[in-house]
């Protein structure tokens, strides 16, 4: 029993040295096997489907599934295509030299603050000197062939990418539990039914915390839609949407999503007042404080505590490894991963507690 897990441990820093050190095709597989996971229940509802006495083959039923989520994908990108093309409009229109004046009288208001209370030891109107050459400086040194070059590169990254998880996908899919009985393949008989309870425990886990963090996201997006059309907000939608993705990243989402609604805001709103700012940032900020609120109090300790069985102090600490490891990557697959491991552990430790496999016999 020793040897077992030991090897175990070994098994288990062996895959994550692979992780790190092959970390494409880790978040490739990862990638695949989530994808997997939210396709599987509706590409068996379509080659269930009988016609002409006949399955529809799995093969159609998963490109089937593609085409419902590729196209699901587009519609909801179609919320952003006005957005930028108003943003488009408004940056061909940006003058620099009108921003300078406007921003000119505040800047030296506080540049006297700043002189009268020797905060600062430059001449007089060295702000807005600053102001010019920070605007200007990156500008002249943009480099159109690097940045072309760069988004060849970029675009080639995600082309790959799409492809490798398609087709990973695809035959996850196509060899419904191909994974699993590989795996279990590996097992020696005397842990095999310990490895199946664990495997479905961890299935059973995975799968509703899938399935409530799309319940999370649709929630979000229809709390933030409503509020903020309701607040007369322009591009609703649009904002509600970004605020519902950004908020599968733990704790900075929230952020992110107040932010890119004030920017929206503030470059589509027109506002002949002070007050209109003011007016608006208390909409969108009481907007988001609802969402968020509801968010905290309701969704989230249904989804993550009870999901994955879970304390919350647990669920705050692997967050934070997982940004420290990978990024906001890591931040949003560390529960999912989490879980994979916890439940392995505890399942196994119970084995070893309770079933006679495990009992060690001394004889004389």
């Amino acid at each position: 029993m020793q040897r077992f897990f030991v090897y175990l441990i070994l098994s288990l820093v062996t895959f994550l040295v692979f992780g790190s050190y092959f970390s494409a095709i880790s978040l490739y597989l990862v990638t695949s096997l989530i994808l997997a996971a939210l396709l599987r229940p509706l590409t068996n509802k379509i080659n269930e489907v009988h016609i002409l006495g006949q399955h529809i083959p799995r093969g159609i039923a998963i490109l089937a599934s593609y085409a419902t989520m590729v196209s699901t994908v587009f519609l909801l990108g179609l919320l952003f295509f006005p957005l930028i093309n108003r943003q488009v409009i408004v940056l061909s229109d940006l003058d620099l030299e009108s921003i300078y004046l406007q921003l000119e009288v505040p800047l030296e208001k506080l540049e006297r603050f700043l002189l009268k209370y020797q905060l600062i030891d430059n001449k007089q109107g060295i702000l807005i000197e600053e102001l010019r050459f920070s605007i200007q400086e990156p500008l002249k040194k943009f480099n159109i062939g690097g940045f072309i070059t760069g988004a060849i590169s970029i675009t080639s990254n995600i082309f790959i990418g799409t492809l490798a998880v398609a087709f990973i996908c695809f035959f996850l899919l196509f060899e419904n539990g191909l994974l699993r009985r590989n795996l279990l393949n590996l097992i020696p008989n005397a842990y095999f039914e310990l490895s199946v309870a664990t495997f479905t425990k961890v299935e059973k886990l995975l799968s509703n915390y899938l399935f409530g963090l799309l319940l999370q996201v649709l929630a979000i997006f229809l709390l933030a839609a409503f509020g903020l059309s309701l607040s007369g907000v322009e591009y609703a939608l649009t904002i509600a949407l970004f605020a519902a993705i950004a908020n599968l990243i733990p704790y900075a989402g929230p952020i992110l999503g107040i932010i890119f609604g004030i920017l929206v805001g503030i470059t589509t709103e027109d506002f002949t007042i002070d007050s209109d700012y003011s007016f608006f940032l208390f909409k969108i900020i009481s907007v988001f404080a609802a969402v968020q609120i509801t968010d905290n109090v309701l969704l989230q300790p249904l989804i993550f505590s009870k999901s994955v069985k879970a304390h919350p102090l647990e669920i705050f600490v692997i967050i934070f490894a997982g940004a420290k490891i990978a990024g906001i990557l890591g931040m949003i697959f560390a529960i999912p991963v989490y879980t994979i491991f916890r439940v392995s552990v505890l399942e196994f430790y119970s084995g070893y507690k309770s079933y006679k496999i495990f009992k060690i016999k001394v004889t004389n």
